[in-house]
Protein backbone atom coordinates (compact mmCIF):
# COMPACT_ATOMS: atom_id res chain seq x y z
CA UNK A 1 0.00 0.00 0.00
CA UNK A 2 0.97 3.38 -0.99
CA UNK A 3 0.31 6.29 1.43
CA UNK A 4 1.50 9.93 0.00
CA UNK A 5 0.51 12.57 2.77
CA UNK A 6 0.84 16.72 1.79
CA UNK A 7 3.76 15.85 -0.80
CA UNK A 8 5.09 19.62 -1.64
CA UNK A 9 8.45 19.79 -3.74
CA UNK A 10 10.35 23.14 -5.09
CA UNK A 11 12.86 23.57 -7.71
CA UNK A 12 14.87 26.80 -8.55
CA UNK A 13 14.79 28.40 -11.76
CA UNK A 14 15.58 31.47 -12.67
CA UNK A 15 16.71 33.00 -9.42
CA UNK A 16 13.51 32.30 -8.05
CA UNK A 17 10.83 29.12 -6.42
CA UNK A 18 8.81 27.20 -8.29
CA UNK A 19 6.06 24.78 -6.44
CA UNK A 20 5.93 21.73 -9.01
CA UNK A 21 3.84 19.63 -6.40
CA UNK A 22 1.59 21.24 -3.74
CA UNK A 23 0.34 19.45 -1.00
CA UNK A 24 -0.50 15.97 -2.94
CA UNK A 25 -2.19 13.29 -1.02
CA UNK A 26 -3.96 9.95 -1.90
CA UNK A 27 -3.55 6.36 -1.35
CA UNK A 28 -3.32 3.27 -3.38
CA UNK A 29 -4.21 -0.15 -2.05
CA UNK A 30 -3.31 -3.58 -2.22
CA UNK A 31 -4.70 -5.14 -6.01
CA UNK A 32 -5.91 -1.49 -6.89
CA UNK A 33 -4.35 0.55 -10.12
CA UNK A 34 -4.92 4.14 -8.93
CA UNK A 35 -3.84 6.71 -12.13
CA UNK A 36 -2.50 9.98 -11.31
CA UNK A 37 -3.33 12.03 -14.01
CA UNK A 38 -2.77 15.43 -16.04
CA UNK A 39 -1.60 17.30 -18.88
CA UNK A 40 2.54 17.41 -19.09
CA UNK A 41 4.12 19.63 -16.25
CA UNK A 42 1.29 18.45 -14.20
CA UNK A 43 3.77 17.53 -11.40
CA UNK A 44 3.19 13.60 -12.05
CA UNK A 45 6.63 12.48 -12.68
CA UNK A 46 8.14 14.58 -9.68
CA UNK A 47 5.41 12.73 -7.79
CA UNK A 48 6.57 9.26 -8.55
CA UNK A 49 9.95 10.04 -8.09
CA UNK A 50 9.20 11.16 -4.56
CA UNK A 51 6.98 7.67 -3.79
CA UNK A 52 10.27 6.23 -5.16
CA UNK A 53 12.54 7.64 -2.65
CA UNK A 54 14.61 9.24 -5.78
CA UNK A 55 13.35 13.18 -4.41
CA UNK A 56 12.66 14.35 -1.17
CA UNK A 57 10.10 16.03 -0.37
CA UNK A 58 10.36 19.68 1.12
CA UNK A 59 7.23 18.83 3.07
CA UNK A 60 4.98 15.79 3.74
CA UNK A 61 6.01 11.68 3.97
CA UNK A 62 5.34 9.03 1.89
CA UNK A 63 4.96 5.34 2.94
CA UNK A 64 4.86 2.38 1.42
CA UNK A 65 3.48 -0.65 3.74
CA UNK A 66 3.80 1.72 6.79
CA UNK A 67 7.14 2.12 6.70
CA UNK A 68 8.57 5.93 5.72
CA UNK A 69 10.87 5.93 2.65
CA UNK A 70 12.43 8.94 3.92
CA UNK A 71 13.76 7.02 6.87
CA UNK A 72 14.15 3.36 4.76
CA UNK A 73 14.64 5.08 1.15
CA UNK A 74 17.35 2.03 0.17
CA UNK A 75 15.77 -0.59 1.88
CA UNK A 76 11.78 -0.14 0.35
CA UNK A 77 12.66 0.72 -3.38
CA UNK A 78 13.65 -3.29 -3.57
CA UNK A 79 9.74 -3.41 -2.74
CA UNK A 80 8.89 -1.03 -5.61
CA UNK A 81 9.20 -1.52 -9.20
CA UNK A 82 9.61 1.61 -11.25
CA UNK A 83 8.99 1.43 -15.32
CA UNK A 84 9.42 4.56 -17.63
CA UNK A 85 9.46 4.86 -21.01
CA UNK A 86 12.30 7.19 -20.22
CA UNK A 87 14.50 4.32 -19.30
CA UNK A 88 16.68 2.38 -22.08
CA UNK A 89 18.44 -0.33 -22.16
CA UNK A 90 21.78 -1.66 -22.40
CA UNK A 91 22.62 -1.51 -26.08
CA UNK A 92 25.31 -4.34 -26.03
CA UNK A 93 23.62 -6.56 -23.84
CA UNK A 94 21.20 -9.12 -24.57
CA UNK A 95 17.75 -9.01 -23.12
CA UNK A 96 18.55 -12.08 -21.21
CA UNK A 97 21.96 -10.51 -20.46
CA UNK A 98 20.28 -7.43 -18.42
CA UNK A 99 17.36 -8.59 -17.17
CA UNK A 100 19.72 -11.52 -15.18
CA UNK A 101 21.88 -8.06 -14.16
CA UNK A 102 19.24 -6.33 -12.75
CA UNK A 103 17.91 -9.73 -10.87
CA UNK A 104 21.74 -9.69 -9.15
CA UNK A 105 21.25 -6.30 -8.90
CA UNK A 106 18.64 -6.72 -6.49
CA UNK A 107 20.38 -9.45 -4.86
CA UNK A 108 18.52 -12.61 -6.38
CA UNK A 109 19.37 -15.87 -6.18
CA UNK A 110 20.57 -17.18 -9.40
CA UNK A 111 18.49 -19.88 -9.82
CA UNK A 112 15.18 -17.62 -8.75
CA UNK A 113 16.32 -15.36 -11.63
CA UNK A 114 16.18 -17.51 -13.60
CA UNK A 115 12.90 -18.90 -12.89
CA UNK A 116 11.71 -14.91 -13.02
CA UNK A 117 13.39 -14.23 -16.35
CA UNK A 118 11.66 -17.50 -17.91
CA UNK A 119 8.10 -16.88 -16.14
CA UNK A 120 7.98 -12.57 -17.53
CA UNK A 121 9.63 -13.69 -20.87
CA UNK A 122 6.64 -15.78 -21.47
CA UNK A 123 4.07 -13.17 -20.09
CA UNK A 124 5.75 -10.64 -21.84
CA UNK A 125 6.01 -12.71 -25.09
CA UNK A 126 9.57 -11.94 -25.43
CA UNK A 127 10.63 -15.50 -25.22
CA UNK A 128 12.45 -15.55 -28.75
CA UNK A 129 14.30 -12.26 -28.17
CA UNK A 130 16.05 -13.17 -25.13
CA UNK A 131 19.07 -13.61 -26.99
CA UNK A 132 19.03 -10.36 -29.36
CA UNK A 133 21.33 -7.58 -28.38
CA UNK A 134 19.09 -4.84 -26.86
CA UNK A 135 20.08 -2.81 -29.54
CA UNK A 136 18.41 -4.28 -32.36
CA UNK A 137 14.88 -4.64 -30.37
CA UNK A 138 12.20 -2.33 -31.89
CA UNK A 139 10.61 0.68 -29.40
CA UNK A 140 8.01 -2.10 -28.44
CA UNK A 141 10.49 -4.52 -28.08
CA UNK A 142 12.42 -2.78 -25.67
CA UNK A 143 9.43 -1.28 -23.52
CA UNK A 144 8.33 -5.64 -22.99
CA UNK A 145 12.28 -6.10 -21.64
CA UNK A 146 11.97 -2.80 -19.62
CA UNK A 147 8.66 -4.17 -18.29
CA UNK A 148 9.90 -7.57 -17.21
CA UNK A 149 12.83 -5.35 -16.05
CA UNK A 150 10.88 -3.70 -13.23
CA UNK A 151 9.06 -7.31 -12.26
CA UNK A 152 12.34 -9.44 -11.88
CA UNK A 153 12.61 -8.57 -7.95
CA UNK A 154 8.64 -9.13 -8.06
CA UNK A 155 8.00 -5.91 -6.02
CA UNK A 156 4.42 -5.52 -4.33
CA UNK A 157 4.62 -1.73 -5.61
CA UNK A 158 4.89 -0.48 -9.29
CA UNK A 159 4.84 2.60 -10.68
CA UNK A 160 4.68 2.99 -14.36
CA UNK A 161 5.13 6.61 -16.02
CA UNK A 162 4.02 6.95 -19.16
CA UNK A 163 3.62 3.37 -20.03
CA UNK A 164 2.25 3.32 -23.66
CA UNK A 165 4.61 6.42 -25.40
CA UNK A 166 5.56 5.53 -28.46
CA UNK A 167 3.78 1.87 -28.49
CA UNK A 168 1.61 1.13 -31.56
CA UNK A 169 -1.91 -0.42 -30.50
CA UNK A 170 -0.23 -4.34 -30.41
CA UNK A 171 2.00 -2.53 -28.33
CA UNK A 172 -0.29 -0.76 -25.59
CA UNK A 173 -2.77 -3.69 -25.40
CA UNK A 174 0.42 -5.80 -24.06
CA UNK A 175 0.61 -3.04 -21.35
CA UNK A 176 -3.20 -3.28 -20.60
CA UNK A 177 -2.37 -7.20 -20.11
CA UNK A 178 0.05 -6.62 -18.13
CA UNK A 179 -1.18 -4.02 -15.86
CA UNK A 180 -4.35 -6.39 -15.75
CA UNK A 181 -1.83 -9.22 -14.64
CA UNK A 182 -0.59 -7.13 -11.71
CA UNK A 183 -3.95 -6.28 -10.17
CA UNK A 184 -4.50 -9.94 -10.15
CA UNK A 185 -1.32 -10.36 -8.30
CA UNK A 186 -2.45 -8.12 -5.50
CA UNK A 187 -0.12 -5.36 -6.57
CA UNK A 188 -0.14 -1.72 -5.99
CA UNK A 189 0.02 0.26 -9.30
CA UNK A 190 0.52 3.69 -9.77
CA UNK A 191 -0.24 4.75 -12.90
CA UNK A 192 1.07 8.19 -14.42
CA UNK A 193 -0.18 9.44 -17.74
CA UNK A 194 -1.71 12.26 -19.55
CA UNK A 195 -3.62 9.74 -21.75
CA UNK A 196 -7.32 9.76 -20.34
CA UNK A 197 -8.84 7.17 -22.14
CA UNK A 198 -6.33 4.71 -21.40
CA UNK A 199 -6.52 5.57 -17.72
CA UNK A 200 -10.59 5.04 -18.16
CA UNK A 201 -10.06 1.67 -18.84
CA UNK A 202 -7.35 0.28 -16.67
CA UNK A 203 -7.75 2.48 -13.42
CA UNK A 204 -9.96 2.20 -10.18
CA UNK A 205 -9.42 5.35 -8.92
CA UNK A 206 -8.13 8.69 -10.43
CA UNK A 207 -6.06 11.75 -8.60
CA UNK A 208 -6.60 14.51 -11.47
CA UNK A 209 -3.29 17.15 -10.83
CA UNK A 210 -2.76 20.11 -12.59
CA UNK A 211 -0.44 22.91 -11.92
CA UNK A 212 1.02 20.56 -9.29
CA UNK A 213 -2.35 20.03 -7.16
CA UNK A 214 -5.09 17.68 -6.51
CA UNK A 215 -7.77 18.79 -8.12
CA UNK A 216 -10.33 16.08 -7.65
CA UNK A 217 -10.23 12.41 -7.12
CA UNK A 218 -12.32 9.28 -6.79
CA UNK A 219 -13.75 6.11 -8.59
CA UNK A 220 -14.72 7.10 -12.63
CA UNK A 221 -18.64 6.64 -10.83
CA UNK A 222 -17.87 9.36 -8.42
CA UNK A 223 -16.27 11.72 -10.28
CA UNK A 224 -19.24 11.17 -13.08
CA UNK A 225 -21.59 11.51 -10.18
CA UNK A 226 -19.80 14.64 -9.04
CA UNK A 227 -19.26 16.51 -12.61
CA UNK A 228 -22.60 15.45 -14.15
CA UNK A 229 -19.60 14.23 -16.91
CA UNK A 230 -19.66 11.34 -18.83
CA UNK A 231 -16.16 10.34 -19.64
CA UNK A 232 -12.58 11.56 -17.98
CA UNK A 233 -11.92 14.10 -20.83
CA UNK A 234 -14.44 16.08 -20.20
CA UNK A 235 -14.18 16.01 -16.32
CA UNK A 236 -10.63 17.35 -16.93
CA UNK A 237 -11.44 19.46 -19.37
CA UNK A 238 -14.26 21.37 -17.43
CA UNK A 239 -11.44 21.00 -14.38
CA UNK A 240 -8.81 23.02 -16.45
CA UNK A 241 -11.47 25.93 -17.42
CA UNK A 242 -12.00 26.61 -13.58
CA UNK A 243 -10.37 29.25 -11.36
CA UNK A 244 -7.86 27.24 -9.09
CA UNK A 245 -9.19 28.38 -6.07
CA UNK A 246 -12.92 26.99 -7.18
CA UNK A 247 -11.35 23.20 -8.12
CA UNK A 248 -8.52 23.46 -4.26
CA UNK A 249 -12.36 23.62 -2.79
CA UNK A 250 -13.65 20.92 -4.64
CA UNK A 251 -11.02 18.60 -3.60
CA UNK A 252 -11.55 19.72 0.07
Amino acid sequence: MIVADGLVKRFATKGRWIEAVRDVSFQVREGEVYGLLGPNGAGKTTTLRMVMGLLEPDQGTVSIDGKSSQENSVELRGQIGMISTNDGVYPWLTAKEMLLYFGDLYGIDPALAHSRLFELSAMLGITRLLDQRCNTLSTGQRQRVILARGLMHDPPVILLDEPTRGLDIVGSRTIFDFIGHLKDLGKSVLLSTHRLDEAERLCDRFGLLHEGQMQMEGSLTELKERTGRSNLTDIFLDLLSRPANFMQAEHR
